[in-house]
């Protein structure tokens, strides 16, 4: 008989846990310690010099964090995880090991607005540069390399339209440079996309979307594939390079295939210091253990949504790559067959005043600044988010005054659009 492969329900429940060897829990138990006692003198300098693995400082690992950091890998296909405080924090941490002052990525323009405003202004407090891609235009990735190129980054589902990326495409060009492409899967979360296997090297998670999914912990993951050359041409010194706070260890030399998420760890998490709580860490296991169940529930709610508002007489459009006629449709069915999503946006015909009315009179749907939650969630980015900003500011920005985003929950879809409808009526 040969041993079969567990599946994605499976791995979302067991992958990384085992039932505590002390006490016998089947939970995954929360390690609220900050420190770990070691065997002996020896066993502590081998774990400090990073010639066995263990427990030191809940800073650089955490049993708990530890399973998360596994069942993720696993769900997304990689060879390594690691956990840290929010999304934001993952991106910092995959940076700080992959550039130096000076170093140039090149991003795809249509991001999440929070990561449009780290890669712009504070990631410049580090020397590192951004520029910036088209995704409707895949030339302008390559055009925007030069010798300073160190990643490219894209999300797979673009936060707030729902725009869907061609991974494999831009993933030729990342190959062709000599540089790693890194996925924000958020949005999409393994159920319904797997970057890696469309050739992404890195994957980062904000936990605190989907993947957690009940609104109540932050966290963010970076997974390594274990696909990348991290010595080709010595570009990448941190890890291609000997570590003198480590005697003089290679980190791709010794460690191969999970290398990138040891010098994350090794080298940036512990430095740098977002640590993620094993409390968080906890609670987002917990979410995860239904993530096939909740996603599946999110994307019917979500077409059955997208499709009603299509047709209301108040809306002007609708930007959805469930739809047949969305202009994703195409790479929807191809990178995410089970689903596109469950957050998008659409516009109102009467505007910024019919915008504010709306997200003023829901009564199921939650106004506030998340997504990925058991419940529905509404914004009106024009007078929140990106009230700050001109007209053509907004505009560009996905965030014109008639925008309203949604992120539709697993409650019944009758109810959802019944809200929907009676707020629109009211507006």
């Amino acid at each position: 008989m040969t041993e079969r492969t567990p599946g994605f329900a499976t791995l979302a429940v067991h992958a990384g846990a085992q039932p505590d060897p002390t006490t016998g829990a089947r939970a995954t138990p929360i390690y609220q310690t900050t420190s770990f006692v070691f065997d002996d003198v020896d066993h502590a300098a081998s774990l400090f010099g990073l010639q066995t693995f263990g427990n030191i400082y809940t800073r650089i690992g955490n049993p708990t964090n530890a399973v998360l950091e596994e069942r993720v890998a696993a769900l997304e296909g990689g060879t390594a995880g690691l956990a840290v405080a929010s999304g934001h924090a993952a991106q910092v941490v995959v940076m700080h090991v992959l550039m130096k002052p000076g170093d140039e990525f090149v991003a795809s323009k249509k991001l999440y607005g929070g990561s449009i405003n780290q890669f712009n202004h504070s990631f410049k407090n580090f020397g590192w540069n951004v520029v910036w891609a088209d995704p409707d235009d895949i030339g302008t990735f390559e055009r925007g390399i030069t010798p300073k190129t160190k990643a490219i980054f894209i999300e797979s589902i673009a936060n707030p339209g729902g725009v869907i990326t061609d991974i494999e495409a831009i993933s030729a060009i990342a190959k062709r440079a000599g540089v790693p492409l890194i996925v924000d899967n958020t949005l999409a979360t393994p159920y319904l996309c797997k970057p890696i296997e469309h050739g992404a090297d890195v994957v980062v998670h904000s936990l605190t979307k989907f993947l957690g999914g009940h609104g109540n912990s932050i966290g963010g993951l970076i997974v390594d594939a274990g696909t990348f050359n991290w010595s080709r041409e010595g570009r990448y010194p941190m890890l291609s390079q000997p570590r003198p706070e480590y005697n003089g260890i290679v980190l791709h030399e010794t460690f191969g295939n999970f290398a990138f998420a040891i010098a994350c760890r090794v080298l940036s998490l512990r430095d740098m210091g977002p640590a993620l709580s094993p409390f968080n860490a906890f609670l987002i296991l917990t979410g995860i253990e239904t993530l096939p169940l909740r996603m599946a529930r999110h994307c019917e709610n979500t077409q059955a949504v997208a499709e009603w508002l299509a047709k209301h007489r108040k809306v002007a459009w609708v930007s959805y790559p469930g739809l047949p006629g969305d202009r994703y449709h195409n790479l929807a069915k191809k990178y995410a067959p089970n689903g596109a999503g469950a957050v998008f946006t659409f516009g109102l015909k009467g505007g910024y005043e019919t915008g504010v009315k709306l997200v003023s009179n829901v009564k199921l749907f939650s106004h506030l600044a998340n997504i990925g939650d058991t419940r529905s969630l509404i914004i009106h980015p024009a007078s929140t988010t990106h009230k700050q900003l001109s007209d053509e500011q907004k505009t560009q920005a996905g965030a014109g005054p008639d925008v309203v985003r949604v992120s539709i929950g697993i409650e019944d879809k009758a109810d959802i659009i019944g809200d929907l409808d009676q707020a629109l009526e009211a507006a």
